[in-house]
């Protein structure tokens, strides 16, 4: 398929929230249509400091430029809770390997008791691992997780207005804390030679997605049977909707494919993908939309090849199972082989 330069992403500017009624409802009517249309936007006046943004990034390429022996120092399968480094090819997408390196960080809390009683999602609650070789990466991440979660919480806060909804409609399933993950990564540049999987089509979970794009182009969305580019676009991050507002919409919301294209050999690709999502214990309730929103809602997503579910846990769990079979195997062996999953996994 050709890769059009149009049409191009909607940008939106977020500071239209906090303007007069008028202007605040134009912005959340175009907010609705957006995320019903194309699932995907870019954001400006999002508020977060660009020193901070500067820092992130410039964090990345430290890590991604350590010897490897620092980098898989802190190697995801040592994490039963799917935290930390993940080489080239060890990560994968419908079954296809994903052709980028990437630290994975959550939320910073204490492991739960793996004891009989325990849900099956407690296994992804704990601790990071933060890389000896470059100690001051811990704080500039938790403080811009912090950030980005402010910004999801507007956004999703929106979303619920948009939709004819209170604004706290979803507190009840992200309060008070609120499963997310943040990922640097690098897609290294490669000849066309071979598959150009960076990372292979596929819908996010959670509530949002923020991404953060440093200079080299990507990212590609579905759009009517056609690959869009979302390219970087300085200042502003691209917002894509996730599955948890798919399932509460109905499908009104669009949680839309993407995937990333693998960079030209001598060049490489960084961005920081921060996921937000409703807490694990959660269930996502199904929302009562106006008729004129119902009539135009889409229904759920039925791929067979991945099923969604309205709890939170079990959704995020069988996502991380799949992607990671390495930390699967040496961590979850009971699940694999248990009724529940097995056949998620294996599909």
């Amino acid at each position: 398929m050709s890769l059009p330069t149009s049409p191009a992403l909607p940008v939106l500017d977020l500071t239209r929230l906090e303007a007069d009624p008028a202007e605040r409802a134009a912005f959340l009517d175009e907010l609705r249509r957006t995320a019903h249309t194309f699932g995907f936007f870019y954001v400006t006046g999002h508020g977060i400091d660009p020193d901070l943004i500067g820092a992130v990034l410039a964090l990345s390429r430290r890590f991604f430029a350590l010897p490897e022996t620092d980098k898989r120092a802190i190697e995801m399968v040592n994490s039963p809770h799917f935290r930390g480094y993940t080489r080239e090819g060890q990560e994968y997408t419908r079954g296809e390997r994903d052709w980028r390196e990437q630290v994975d960080l959550g939320a910073e809390r204490e492991a739960l008791p793996l004891t009989p009683d325990q849900p099956t999602w407690a296994r992804l609650r704990g601790p990071n691992q933060w890389p000896a070789a470059l100690p001051e990466l811990r704080d500039t991440i938790l403080r811009y997780q912090a950030a980005t979660s402010t910004l999801a919480i507007r956004l999703v806060k929106a979303f619920a207005v948009a939709l004819g909804q209170p604004e706290d409609v979803f507190a009840q399933i992200y309060t008070p804390e609120p499963h997310y993950l943040l990922k640097l990564i690098r897609y290294p540049g490669r000849d066309q030679t071979a598959s150009d999987q960076g990372v292979g089509a596929h819908k996010d979970g959670g509530f949002v997605t923020v991404l953060l794009q440093d200079v080299q182009e990507g990212l590609e969305v579905e759009l009517e049977d056609t690959w869009v580019k979302a390219p970087p676009l300085p200042g502003a991050f691209v917002i894509n909707i996730g599955e948890v507002l798919e399932l509460a919409s109905n499908g009104y919301l669009r949680a839309n494919v993407h995937r990333v294209v693998t960079p030209p050999a001598g060049t490489d690709r960084l961005s920081v993908a921060f996921f937000f999502g409703a807490r694990l214990d959660a269930t996502v309730p199904l929302l009562t939309l106006s008729p004129e929103l119902s009539a135009a809602a889409r229904g759920l997503t039925q791929d067979p090849r991945n099923p969604l579910f309205y709890e939170v846990g079990k959704n995020h769990l069988k996502g991380r199972l799949r992607s990671h079979p390495d930390v699967a195997q040496r961590h979850h062996a009971d699940l694999l082989a248990s009724a529940e999953f097995a056949p998620l996994v294996q599909a």
